[in-house]
């Protein structure tokens, strides 16, 4: 039996009076060393993996906690921000252009909501970001109604509407009168003071003018969309195809529709509007650039597409989906664009984030109640298999949220 030591407190190591030769430097003998080390090193083992295992779930519940940052910080700033515009359009005198105005604000308030995420990157910079978010998203949402249900069919008409969206992200652009083609004229200065919310907001960003050509690019790919695919019917195949084929950011990986798709997306601008806020440099842009366009954004607007075909069907309006050459090609396309998007976004500077915005995608419009009235309930569980094996949390997540606030 072990004694006390000369204090009067137990031993803490264990000592051997005879056989000297058999101790270590210490004092301590060789066999308790050995009795020691069998004990201690399983536990110091255990807990460097502990630690591991820590670091590791960390990681991958990152982009829960933006999640759930989005719906409890930033989604009250968008409300805040819609209810102020929907208080603007409302007072829109022409009653073809009022009713445009609400009617995108009310059916489309998802989009600004969904592109406001990228403020849940960086919270304290939220102010500045939500704002100019929701103006840059509305006026988005406002040509599209506009261009698609007014009766217009003139590309000069399409060009000068969508000359606000451009305006809106240059500095100091030109006066222009985005209505000379329209029928419908007196909005009481409501685009204008979109596009005049977006420049000021853009102006406050540190790092814009290291992200203003790659913004005016985009922006550029996205307006020339909106003008083709709201031609004729007759028209419009021919010059989407014509355009895909002849610009120099074709991609030869995606089919005609999947390239036009991703330019539809506001997505890569948003990001690059976190990028300016926060501080960036030249190689962070293109990295950005590159993982969006065409790889986020593709995912983006054919997800927007695959839960509208019932309505575009019935309105008569273009739907890229409808190019694959069957549902069952679609959905290889498109898990094509989510398994290549999650590759690439894992190389992206605060991959987390960027991972969670993919990820958000699919579990914002595949719980969509479109996706049930259209069956395509089958067709979503096998696109999230597509993607990393925490989509799915985001989708439970989603779809409680959707049940919670009565977000059909």
């Amino acid at each position: 039996m072990q004694r006390a030591a000369a204090s009067g407190r137990p031993a803490i190591l264990p000592s051997c009076p005879e056989e000297p030769s058999r101790r270590g430097l210490l004092g301590v003998s060789r066999a308790a060393c050995t009795r020691w080390e069998k004990r201690a090193v399983p536990c110091v083992i255990l807990g460097l993996l502990a630690k591991e295992a820590y670091v590791v779930v960390g990681r991958a519940l990152k982009p829960l906690g933006y999640t759930v940052r989005f719906a409890r910080e930033i989604l009250p700033m968008v409300a805040a921000e819609m209810e102020r515009w929907h208080e603007r359009a409302s007072g829109i005198p022409d009653p073809v252009l009022r009713r445009q105005a609400l009617a995108s604000l009310r059916a489309k308030r998802f989009h600004a909501e969904g592109g406001s995420v990228f403020a849940a990157a960086e919270p304290q910079l939220a102010g500045g970001l939500v704002p100019l978010i929701v103006a840059l998203q509305t006026i988005s949402d406002y040509l599209d109604n506009l261009v698609d249900r007014t009766g217009s069919v003139c590309e000069h008409d399409f060009r000068a509407l969508h000359q606000a969206f451009l305006d809106a992200l240059d500095t100091e652009p030109a006066a222009h009168d985005y209505y000379t083609y329209h029928p419908h004229k007196d909005d009481g200065g409501y685009l204008a003071a979109l596009v005049a919310e977006c420049r000021s907001a853009v102006r406050g960003l540190p790092d814009y003018g290291l992200v203003a050509a790659e913004v005016l690019r985009q922006a550029q790919r996205y307006c020339d969309l909106q003008v083709y695919k709201h031609l004729t019917a007759a028209e419009r195949e021919k010059r989407l195809i014509g355009w895909e084929r002849g610009h120099p950011d074709r991609c030869n990986e995606l089919a005609w529709w999947e390239f036009a798709a991703a330019c539809g997306s506001t997505l890569g601008i948003f990001a690059l509007f976190l990028e300016a806020a926060r501080g960036t440099n030249a190689e962070r842009v293109a990295a950005i650039a590159s993982v969006y366009f065409p790889w986020i954004c593709g995912v983006h607007i054919l997800l927007d597409y695959l839960i509208d075909q019932e309505e575009d069907r019935i309105e008569g309006d273009l739907n890229f989906v409808s190019y694959y050459a069957s549902r069952q090609a679609a959905l290889g396309g498109m898990q094509r664009l989510v398994r290549e998007a999650g590759r690439q976004v894992r190389w992206l500077p605060d991959a987390p984030f960027h991972q969670a915005v993919l990820e958000g995608l699919l579990g914002l419009y595949l719980t969509d109640a479109k996706v049930r009235e259209q069956r395509l309930r089958t067709f979503a569980i096998r696109l999230l298999s597509a993607a990393s094996p925490r989509a799915w949390t985001v989708f439970t997540y989603c779809s409680l949220w959707r049940r919670l606030y009565g977000r059909t």
